[in-house]
């Protein structure tokens, strides 16, 4: 693996300021979706969701040890958050199967290894490309510890996904650093998606 990182340059905006978060799901909604034991993990990644979805994992599993469906949709955000997540469904009792309805990349790759399943919709795609890092202001010590970081979570990332696609990490190397978009059945077969969410037939159930 090279020494270069992709760079992001901070937003022109106050440092203090949160970064915004998502639209959240309508409570009703929310609270059906717990009682099936789902729990919606949209990006990008940021300590705030993570937090959030963490919350709720733990929540789950103190209340019974049946699966649990994380469905994520995420196309990047903070690698350290996205290893948050993973440091949770780890942790727990229940074990977590991963749904990706749409889009799945970037940083938000290193929740697959850590899931007991991996499923995916028909049309779902998953980016195989490198999470960016925003790098903080201030000397040069602390822009170098925030790289040496990034680059040993990146290492992380790199050997669980190898690890998890049966296949050789200058591979998975080489297919982030290219940005390499996957169908769903091309992640399939590359070995990160377990199965593809079977369509209902037309004119079945009305």
């Amino acid at each position: 693996m090279s020494g270069r990182y992709p760079y992001e340059p901070p937003p022109d905006r106050d440092r203090d300021q949160p970064p915004p978060r998502p639209e959240v799901l309508a409570p009703w909604l929310q609270e059906r979706l717990f009682d099936r034991r789902i729990v919606m993990l949209t990006g990008p990644l940021t300590p705030g969701v993570v937090t959030d979805a963490a919350a709720a994992l733990t929540t789950l599993a103190a209340m019974g040890h049946e699966p649990i469906q994380l469905h994520v949709t995420a196309s990047d955000g903070d690698l350290a958050a996205a290893f948050a997540v993973v440091d949770a469904i780890e942790s727990i009792p229940a074990p977590v199967d991963i749904v990706v309805p749409s889009l799945l990349g970037g940083a938000a790759l290193a929740v697959l290894p850590a899931a007991r399943r991996r499923f995916a919709y028909q049309h779902a795609r998953l980016h195989l490309a490198e999470p960016r890092i925003t790098m903080p202001a201030g000397t040069a010590e602390r822009i170098a510890a925030a790289a040496g970081d990034y680059l040993r979570e990146l290492e992380e990332l790199i050997v669980r996904l190898a690890e998890l696609a049966g296949t050789a990490r200058s591979r998975i190397e080489d297919d982030l650093s290219n940005g390499r978009f996957l169908t769903a059945t091309q992640a399939q077969e590359y070995g990160l998606i377990d199965e593809i969410v079977p369509v209902k037939p037309k004119g079945v159930g009305g």
